[in-house]
């Protein structure tokens, strides 16, 4: 595609608004295509479905246990997308996810926004669809937790600031003026959504922006243009009811829960099943930012060599800091450098407004081919592991449009068509994403609740069919995605558990590990239950290999056997 042909399709509207639909066309498939993970995913999606089967939607709850760890925000989004989508016991996991792909488009739709004044509409479209296509921001936006939306919130404020700063970089902002109204608006509801998804996560990336910014600057005066009349009343305004109704609700148990435990335990670094070591998050960033990572090492360069420029000033203010407390952070997971790729991203697409140096072309090729290597490897070990013939078509794509992706786009950089190598990556990238979640949904041994919960239907025991009272029981395996597959009441017990349900006349599940145990506890209530199927898997969220028995009492229905769940 040529350049005139590009920046005329992109002009305007259009650029933020195709932007969008590729961060919409990349999250798409592993919303569809993913089975309910565990473990915040499920969690998420089951105190969402309990608060529309209750009524409650202030104090959130996963089963009968208090969730004080996340504001409520992302709850209220799943909840209306379900109430207008689907129905609530149909147990779907695909509803609860629509927030989170809305979160991933807005984030590029905000990108491009800023970039087109930024650097100019095409530089604009290549940031948002840059940020949409990678390979983590559209991997969360088809999971049903509060990292896409983030994202997005965090863009559309940073957006908005980046609007602002740069307008006051050419004369002070005018107080009322009418042309800095939405940018305001922006920055503020941007905030305060980051606010009510995530807690402080947004003013830790906007804060230290701004401090940065002025300090480098040595000007705090556009800072009092900002809107704070209004633009604080407005943060409180969306915040400030939930955090009053919590605060009733719970007397006071959600902050102590949310702020002392789960903040404090990830500052003091009390989490170490998340821990890791200084420099992680740029280790992995050319994985997750795949396949613009073609580009990462010509964004750092224009973020070096361009620092004088106010926009690439800001670009860096926004990215450094924020990447930097999260690196000496001592709890880490991988998404949460998230709220910083909207700076990479435009960075990138600023780097692109010019030609790419030598080493940079270089870099940024090896560094695609790295990528690629590390995705196909992930892809190919899981299909050895865990897979099926069904899955060999899907990984195969995922490998060979990684591979594409890297090469050609690689080959396109270097012959300095960078321009075109970008779109070529993104496109091919895309593919192998989507297929890459075909492949994670035939790893059958990993969608352990989905399989026990048809196994349960297959044979009348599942207690939405009326046939068999519930609620199921089981043992070891107490992970999210049942409770979510099967209903809040699903009792996670042991064998002596286990050997009551069915003395009650309920279904019970039994791991492998507790059979012996539920052998003497059936002995001594004198009701064995009858086995009905078995299922086997890999729990990776324990790394454990399970054989779920599948038992049914004695006077259940006997329909037919059959291998599903096998």
């Amino acid at each position: 595609m040529t350049r005139p042909n590009l920046d005329r399709y992109v002009a305007g509207w259009r650029g933020p608004l195709l932007a969008a639909l590729v961060a919409l066309i990349a999250g798409l498939p592993g919303l569809l295509l993913l089975p309910p993970l565990d473990r915040d995913e499920s969690r998420y999606a089951q105190a969402t479905s309990q608060m529309l089967e209750s009524g409650d939607y202030v104090d959130i709850r996963f089963q009968d246990d208090p969730r004080w760890k996340k504001p409520i925000g992302i709850y209220w989004m799943q909840a209306v997308a379900v109430g207008l989508t689907s129905q609530v016991e149909t147990r779907e996991i695909a509803p609860y996810r629509i927030p989170s792909l809305l979160g991933a488009m807005l984030a590029a739709w905000a990108a491009a926004w800023a970039g087109s004044a930024l650097f100019g509409a095409r530089a604009g479209f290549l940031a948002g669809a840059l940020l949409g296509a990678t390979f983590l921001l559209s991997s969360e936006a088809g999971i049903a937790k509060t990292d896409a939306m983030l994202c997005g919130a965090v863009t559309l404020a940073m957006a908005g600031l980046a609007r602002l700063y740069m307008a006051s970089r050419v004369a002070p902002l005018v107080k009322g003026d009418p042309s800095q109204r939405l940018w305001k608006l922006m920055f503020w509801s941007g905030l305060g959504l980051s606010v009510l998804i995530k807690g402080p996560i947004g003013l830790l990336v906007v804060v230290p922006a701004v401090l940065m910014l002025s300090l480098w600057d040595r000007q705090w005066a556009w800072l009092k243009r900002l809107g704070w009349g209004w633009g604080l009343p407005l943060l409180v305004l969306i915040v400030g009811p939930w955090a009053i109704a919590v605060t009733i609700a719970t007397d006071g148990g959600f902050w102590r829960e949310a702020i002392g435990n789960d903040l404090g335990n990830k500052v003091t670094g009390a989490d170490e099943s998340h821990g890791g070591f200084i420099g992680m998050y740029a280790v992995i960033a050319p994985i997750l930012l795949f396949p613009a990572t073609l580009i990462l090492p010509a964004a750092l360069s224009a973020g070096w060599s361009r620092r004088a420029e106010p926009a690439i000033r800001f670009l860096v203010c926004w990215l450094i800091p924020c990447w930097l407390i999260f690196e000496i952070a001592p709890t880490k997971l991988a998404h949460y450098t998230l709220p910083t790729f909207g700076a990479i991203a435009l960075l990138m697409a600023a780097a692109l407004t010019r030609p790419i140096g030598r080493i940079s072309r270089w870099a940024g090729t090896g560094l695609a081919v790295f990528g690629a290597v590390v995705i196909s490897g992930i892809t190919v070990y899981g299909l050895t592991a865990f897979g099926t013939s069904t899955a060999q078509t899907w990984a195969t794509i995922t490998v060979v449009c990684a591979a594409m992706a890297a090469l050609i786009g690689g080959f396109l950089l270097l012959n300095r068509a960078a321009v075109t190598g970008v779109l070529i990556a993104l496109g091919f990238g895309i593919v192998a994403h989507a297929a890459l979640a075909g492949t994670l949904r035939q790893l059958r041994p990993l969608s352990i609740a989905p399989r026990l919960e048809a196994m349960l239907e297959l044979n009348g025991l599942s207690p939405r069919q009326g046939l068999t009272p519930g609620p199921v029981a089981i043992t070891t395996f107490h992970e999210p995605s049942f409770v979510f597959v099967n209903g809040r009441d699903t009792e996670l017990t042991d064998a002596d558990g286990a050997a009551r349900a069915l003395a009650e006349g309920r279904p019970a599940i039994v791991e492998a590990g507790d059979d012996e145990a539920f052998r003497e506890a059936t002995a001594r209530t004198g009701v064995p239950g009858r086995a009905v199927g078995v299922v086997t898997g890999h729990n990776y969220s324990s790394g454990d290999d399970v054989r779920l028995t599948v038992y049914a009492p004695p006077d259940a229905p006997r329909p037919e056997a059959a291998e599903a769940g096998r």
